[in-house]
């Protein structure tokens, strides 16, 4: 079975920006995202989940490679001076490439 190539761009941030990362990732041509709660730590400290503002998300896209760059761009300009987020990609073989 032949995979096809595309980039997974993966956001971990605070949770209160998870409608804005959703219409943003929509507004720059994700298909679709998958998002869950997470824990962790790091140089802001340790987000562990226990009170509302406290929560961070782990936003995931599979995309076409402009896509995943644009909104990683957009996304590093707009909220990393302001919240605590971390973006990586890793390139991933899909086998249903018309869903991405």
């Amino acid at each position: 079975m032949d995979a096809h190539a595309k980039k997974l761009l993966v956001i971990i941030g605070e949770a209160s920006l998870e409608k804005r990362l959703i219409a943003d990732a929509r507004r720059l041509g994700a298909h679709g995202y998958t998002i869950a709660e997470v824990r962790g730590g790091g140089e802001r400290g340790d987000r562990e989940a226990r009170w509302e503002a406290d929560r961070s998300i782990e936003m995931k896209v599979i995309c076409e490679e402009a896509v995943a760059a644009s909104l990683a761009q957009h996304v590093l300009a707009t909220y990393a001076p302001n919240y605590a987020v971390t973006l990586f990609t890793a390139e991933v073989g899909v086998f249903r490439p018309q869903k991405f």
